[in-house]
């Protein structure tokens, strides 16, 4: 029986390779995310915490200065915030492309493996028709050679 080869095995390996690179980037872009959604959340714990602060300023004793480093500490958590809440879109936004690019990647490396399928299942279909026009000939050689013997 023949071998078979498949004559764009190189393309599919190629593509095979871009996959894995994918999902190493998407990998990578959302573990980006998460460490950007953690560091928002740990901001919100910190503004949480000031803002507790505060109450607890305002009851008995009051002191202008702490109260004010309070309010200037919740100001800067809210910026702060702002700007990590930009920094969490930015990732999404990373993370959307590398999930577009690892679905396209997949598309066509699925394509190529369909397309080495089909090529198999002809190289079958045609060792199978190459064995049985070997098997017809033997046997008509056979009943030849017995015809003859016959006669």
């Amino acid at each position: 029986m023949a071998r078979f080869r498949y004559s764009l095995q190189s393309i599919l390996n190629i593509k095979l390779k871009m996959e894995t690179l994918a999902k190493q980037e998407f990998a990578a872009a959302k573990n980006a995310l998460d460490r950007e959604e953690e560091r928002l959340r740990k901001l919100k714990v910190r503004k949480t915490y000031y803002e507790e602060q505060a109450g607890s300023l305002l009851s008995g004793k009051l002191n202008i200065r702490d109260i004010e480093d309070n309010n200037e500490a919740i100001l800067r958590m809210d910026e702060y915030i702002e700007e990590q809440i930009v920094r969490v879109e930015k990732a999404e936004a990373a993370l959307d492309a590398a999930r577009e690019k690892l679905t396209e990647v997949m598309k066509e490396r699925k394509t190529h493996e369909s397309l080495r399928e089909k090529a198999f299942e002809s190289f079958l279909q045609e060792e199978n028709r190459q064995e049985s026009k070997a098997v017809d000939e033997l046997t008509s050689y056979t009943y030849g050679q017995k015809q003859q013997v016959s006669e």
